[in-house]
Order: structure tokens, then C-alpha cells, then sequence
């Protein structure tokens, strides 16, 4: 597919559109904690279109997320943070055969690189909270639902690879 084609633009909206809906309306948040389903288009992007693609989906999500809806506020850091989760699950998932060993290297990858690293950094720094009050929590959540994670992406993905590979080829008898 061109890198530049008018259907690659239709599905990197279509994923912004819904990794906002998954994480600033349909989540469940705290101040330090959000439990949300938003990881799904954001690897599916990856998965589909590559590092560099997903991470400025990832990233544009979040920035338009936060202005349009206000449910929080604009940091650098998070922006940054929000690219590197596209990015990373772009990096390591596309172009390969997605086993589950791979996906869970991803989303493993993505939970201490980002979310117990960069995030809880940048948590820490915005809120001037204690580290260790920030980061305990952040470490139960980022041990119990990363499997869940990828048992969700692995049966999505394999759910979806028909349909998404003719629509995503062109050959979807549409025009």
C-alpha cells in the first residue's frame, strides 16, 4: 500500500477517533490510574502500519483527546510518552508474524519502558507526589493487565486479520 494513499489516512483517523472514545470516555480513571481498552487500536495501528504511523497516531490522540474533551491537562511529558506507545508496539509487532511470545513482548515492553517508567515520571514531576505513592499502585496494574492485554489483542487481532487485510490491500471489491 502507498505510504501516502487516502484509505491509510481514513484508518489512522478511524483509530484516533476511537482510541479517544477508549480512553478519555469510555476508561475508568484516577489521578494516577487509568483502566481503559485503548490499547486496542493503538497496537492494532501499530500492528497494521508501523512504528513511526502508530506513534503519531498514538500522540495525536492524546493531544486532541485532552483539548477537545478538557478531561485533562496538556504535558509535554505525556504527549512524549503517548507517541512511544504507538511507536513501540509499531516497532515490534508489524512486519512480523504476530505469535504470542511477540505480543507479549510488546505490551511487557510497553508497561515497564512507558507506563511504570516515563509515565510515573512524569506523574510524579506534574503532581509533586511521592514516587513510591505513585508507583505501587502503577505496579499491580502493570503486573495483572498486561496478560489480559494480550489474551484481548491476540483473539481481536486473529477476529480481525480477514477483514482487515483485504480492506487494508485494496481488495475489498471496492473502489
Amino acid at each position: 500500500m502507498d505510504s501516502f494513499s487516502i484509505r491509510r489516512f481514513v484508518f489512522l483517523g478511524f483509530f484516533i477517533a476511537v482510541t479517544i472514545l477508549l480512553t478519555f470516555v469510555f476508561s475508568i480513571q484516577t489521578t494516577f490510574l487509568r483502566l481503559s481498552f485503548s490499547f486496542l487500536p493503538i497496537a492494532l495501528c501499530g500492528a497494521y502500519f508501523g512504528a513511526v504511523p502508530a506513534g503519531l497516531m498514538t500522540a495525536a490522540s492524546g493531544f486532541i483527546g485532552t483539548a477537545v474533551l478538557g478531561l485533562g491537562v496538556f504535558f509535554p511529558g505525556f504527549l512524549l510518552t503517548d507517541f512511544l506507545t504507538g511507536f513501540l508496539f509499531g516497532w515490534v509487532l508489524h512486519g512480523h508474524p504476530l505469535t504470542v511470545k511477540r505480543t507479549a513482548a510488546a505490551f511487557f515492553l510497553v508497561a515497564v519502558v512507558v507506563n511504570l517508567g516515563l509515565q510515573t515520571l512524569w506523574l510524579t514531576l506534574f503532581y509533586g507526589k511521592a514516587w513510591g505513592a505513585i508507583f505501587l499502585p502503577r505496579l499491580v496494574k502493570n503486573i495483572l493487565w498486561p496478560p489480559v492485554q494480550v489474551m484481548i489483542f491476540c483473539a481481536v487481532y486473529r477476529a480481525l486479520r480477514p477483514a482487515a487485510s483485504a480492506l487494508l490491500s485494496g481488495k475489498d471489491g471496492r473502489r
